[in-house]
């Protein structure tokens, strides 16, 4: 008897989480369950993966393989990724990518990309470490969390990364937004940490752009299916820079990424449907 009820119980609670979360319309629940489902698959993930992790702890490679069960979590959403001149990201070679930072989804993004990039260690901040089994996952991973809070500290870490970046000829992927940017219509500020790596360790700059998340709307609870492209630009040599050249370095930079998003901005609305109730703020 209460097995029946238990289970009739359960359907009814799947039904209606399988209704609210195919609503197209503003939903506070569609919204947040969305993301729910992101972080608790990525949790399930990092708790199976770890014992394994520990064969080869902190290799790089660890990550190809939990990426490539965690990027199918895209196609729940109906998303699509379109990625332009990954060549550039394919070449064999030590190098900082930089991209704007637009939601915890950027991390999404970069699992569909992963396998073209090959060899990857990414920059995250300290405070992730601490939510397990995640956090601890990442960092047999390959992962290098920073303490942000601590300027010294963070830059020591990063050299060590870079030493393996120029050895291993690995990549390492930086937001140098250094936030969330919530304004669809522009990039922040880029702060100089990841260019200062790229200077000392006299590597490219590889800048990524991902076009506006005009499919998300965190005051109108928006969440819907959506079209992103991530355009690869050419890469910015560092050779004979010095420190002394680090700020017209992030100004070319930004300049050249800021004038692609744009570009690929107006691309992905023009495809849009006259009436989709779209809006460049998140």
């Amino acid at each position: 008897m209460w097995y029946k009820i238990l289970i009739f119980a359960v359907t009814c609670l799947l039904t209606y989480i399988f209704k609210k979360s195919q609503e197209t319309g503003p939903s506070k629940f569609k919204f947040y369950f969305n993301f729910f489902v992101f972080y608790f698959t990525t949790s399930c993930v990092a708790a199976v993966m770890w014992p394994y992790f520990l064969l080869s702890p902190k290799n790089v490679r660890n990550a190809k393989v939990a990426v490539g069960l965690l990027k199918h979590v895209t196609k729940l959403y109906g998303l699509q990724w379109h990625l332009k001149d990954g060549h550039i990201l394919a070449e064999d070679r030590g190098a900082v990518i930089v991209s704007n930072h637009q939601s915890s989804l950027d991390i999404l993004g970069m699992f569909n990309i992963w396998e073209v990039v090959d060899k990857l260690a990414a920059i995250a901040k300290k405070e992730l470490f601490y939510i397990w089994p995640f956090g601890l996952s990442a960092y047999l991973a390959g992962v290098v969390f920073i303490d942000r809070s601590n300027a010294k500290v963070a830059y020591k870490q990063l050299k060590m990364t870079s030493d393996v970046m120029v050895k291993n000829k690995t990549k390492i992927w930086l937001f140098p937004e250094g936030t969330r940017n919530k304004d669809y219509t522009k990039l922040l500020p880029f702060k100089k940490g990841a260019f200062n790596i790229a200077v000392a360790a006299q590597v490219p700059i590889i800048p990524v752009v991902f076009s506006p998340y005009y499919f998300i709307n965190k005051e109108k609870y928006i969440f819907n299916k959506g079209h992103i492209v991530i355009q690869c630009l050419e890469p910015i040599s560092t050779v004979g820079r010095t420190m002394n050249d680090v700020p017209e370095l992030i100004n070319q930079v930004h300049e050249k990424m800021s004038i692609a998003y744009k570009e690929i901005s107006k691309e992905v609305v023009n495809s849009l449907p006259s009436d989709y109730p779209f809006s460049l703020v998140g």
